[in-house]
């Protein structure tokens, strides 16, 4: 009997052992997920910026060599293909651009940020406001998040 009653004790510290380290563990996991989440919410804005601006440089980091952008309109682009016609907008083209209600999902390396996206124009001379929900595939890779796959649809009013 002293001897179950040993191992019972063992098991006991054991599982007491386990759960503390599971439990100081916790915050850390919930910190690195909240500090990605962030980082991906703010490669989300810098996004928008990088296009208003027409900065070419800042947008070929921000998305991976092998992305695909789904328009609004159904066309696919290439990352090439969607930072040639940055270059080619007209600077009237969506002066205004944002995100907002941004939401980041985590699955190990990467994650699937969804969102609405609004941007105001010139079309035909008169000012137009366009609103589009996305949905935008982030990969970690090197310790970097790029995005590495981009889909917009019109939300109608």
């Amino acid at each position: 009997m002293p001897i179950v009653f040993e191992t019972a004790t063992y098991q006991m510290r054991l599982l007491g052992l386990c759960a503390l380290v599971f439990i100081l563990a916790t915050p850390v996991v919930t910190q690195d997920a909240g500090s990605s989440e962030s980082k991906i919410v703010a490669l989300e804005k810098a996004w928008n910026q990088a296009y208003k601006f027409r900065d070419k440089k800042a947008l070929g980091e921000i998305l991976d060599d092998s992305m695909i952008l789904v328009n609004d309109d159904g066309s696919l682009l290439s990352r090439n293909e969607f930072l040639a016609s940055v270059a080619t907008a007209k600077s009237s083209d969506e002066q205004q651009a944002e995100s907002g209600s941004i939401f980041v999902r985590l699955f190990g390396n990467t994650a699937i940020a969804t969102g609405i996206f609004r941007a105001s124009d010139v079309e035909h001379g008169k000012p137009h406001l366009k609103r589009n929900r996305f949905i935008d595939t982030w990969v970690s890779k090197n310790g970097s998040w790029v995005c590495v796959a981009a889909v917009a649809t019109p939300i109608r009013e």
